[in-house]
């Protein structure tokens, strides 16, 4: 693997938990609404990661970012909704009860945890990369 491919390993590392992180900034920012419904609540997201060199091994011959990751999707949490009686809500339904949505906040906070320390973990590869490279020139003009 070429030195140079580790920038495109890393940058793509660091659009995924960018991604990631969004998911869970969205999520906290609509941890507390209420829907009049099961199907209106606000349901968590998560983005979910494919490795880029399944690709590789499927015949797929791009050889950018071979070893890196992406984003296929962002799908729904599966968590059940959990509805409360609150009758006097204007988006309760027709027996009382509104709808909240599934996200955990303490959850959410181990989520961006790990997406922060991934992220900064991947700072730290390419910032390496970088030095080797700038080591590796110093040698060549020696």
């Amino acid at each position: 693997m070429a030195l140079d491919n580790i920038f495109g390993i890393g940058g793509s590392a660091l659009n995924a938990q960018t991604v990631r992180m969004n998911a869970v900034a969205s999520n906290l920012a609509n941890a507390g609404t209420v829907a009049g419904s099961d199907a209106e609540a606000f349901r968590g997201k998560r983005a979910v990661f494919k490795a880029i060199l399944d690709d590789q091994l499927n015949g797929n011959n791009n050889d950018n970012n071979k070893g890196g990751v992406k984003v296929t999707e962002i799908a729904d949490d599966p968590s059940p909704i959990k509805r409360m009686h609150d009758p006097g809500n204007p988006q309760a339904d027709k027996d009382g009860y509104v709808y909240l949505s599934n996200v955990n906040e303490m959850t959410e906070m181990v989520e961006m945890m790990a997406a922060n320390r991934s992220y900064q973990n991947n700072v730290e590869v390419i910032n390496t990369a970088r030095q080797l490279m700038m080591r590796t020139l110093d040698i060549i003009k020696s």
